[in-house]
């Protein structure tokens, strides 16, 4: 497993992340609480040490899984979590509206960081976050006054990092103003690819890192989806535009192109896309999503292929072909 180093820490991380965003069951069609624990053991098994979840997944489930999960381990992972999308203060302004009819508002004020870091701490069974991470941004307070809480409990010991998610250019330069930032974890994929005339060259200014999300556009990317795939349940995946037949009819014939390169470097379609993503200028990490022990391994083993330039370019050219039309 190659290891990058976290923006401007001394932090080294795994190229492969686990995302546990499915951990918590919400939108991804109910969960699995010991599968998904297996999945994270798997994961630090199989070399993976950056382990991102957050609050807002699951309402605490899924940081009380990698809790559960990194016990007696915590030596052994960079441990990423988020702050900023909470339930404790319905006065805030309401973001969306959780499965039980919970209201997750949109707030980083200093008093409501500090509550959330507590609570997260206590779920995760640790004394400190390595990448602490404002997961939404909100408008209604002062970016200067978020970002002195995060350096307050940086010097506190209490965190080691400090990352941004879903800013804009303007939003992130002003983070800056205030000190460093170590990354940002933002949308990146083979077809959302927006922020590198956005954010990364502010990234590359700075030297900020980036986490991919979604590496596989929420699994659309992953070789597994198939045009007779039906979702069930609360899957988000159900009525999205980009999971339509005809969009993944065209997803079969990019895999179809580049069939040869998953046999030149005995790899899964899923695999020679994080191995291309972890490629691309820019992108430090990618995350990506295991519910399953065997889920946890394939994305392990993307982090020992390193593509040619040649090879490259060819899933390139494979993808403006079939996947550039692809959109929400």
């Amino acid at each position: 497993m190659k290891m990058r180093t976290l923006g401007t820490t001394d932090i080294q991380a795994s190229v492969v992340g686990l995302g546990t965003w499915a951990m918590g069951g919400w939108m991804w069609g109910g969960h699995d609480d010991a599968n998904s624990i297996a999945a994270v053991r798997e994961s630090i098994d199989r070399g993976i040490t950056l382990i991102d979840t957050a609050p807002a997944y699951g309402l605490g489930r899924s940081e009380e899984v990698v809790g559960r999960a990194i016990e007696g381990r915590r030596d052994q992972v960079v441990l990423a979590t988020k702050c900023g999308m909470i339930w404790h203060d319905d006065a805030k302004g309401k973001f969306f509206v959780e499965e039980d009819g919970q209201p997750i508002n949109r707030y980083l004020g200093p008093e409501s960081i500090q509550y959330e870091l507590e609570q997260s701490l206590t779920r995760l069974r640790t004394d400190y976050i390595d990448l602490y991470i404002t997961h939404w941004q909100d408008p209604t307070t002062p970016i200067e006054a978020t970002m002195t809480k995060l350096l307050e409990l940086k010097k506190a010991g209490k965190i080691r990092a400090i990352g941004v998610s879903n800013v804009n250019q303007t939003e992130l330069q002003e983070y800056l103003k205030f000190g460093p930032v170590d990354a940002i974890q933002e949308c990146y994929s083979a077809i959302d690819r927006g922020i590198e005339s956005t954010l990364l060259p502010i990234c590359k200014n700075n030297g900020v890192s980036c986490l991919s999300y979604s590496s596989m556009a929420l699994g659309l990317l992953s070789g597994r989806m198939t045009p007779t795939r039906q979702f069930e349940g609360d899957d988000q995946r159900k009525n999205n535009p980009r999971f339509s037949v005809e969009n993944r009819k065209k997803v079969a014939d990019f895999f179809a192109d580049i069939e040869p390169l998953c046999s030149q470097y005995h790899a899964t379609p899923g695999q020679i896309i994080i191995a291309w993503t972890l490629q691309q200028p820019g992108i430090t990490y990618a995350l990506c999503g295991a519910r399953n022990p065997s889920q946890a391994a394939e994305n392990a083993r993307a982090g020992e292929v390193e593509l040619s330039d040649t090879d490259c370019a060819r899933i390139e050219a494979a993808r403006a072909k079939h996947l550039s039309s692809i959109d929400d």
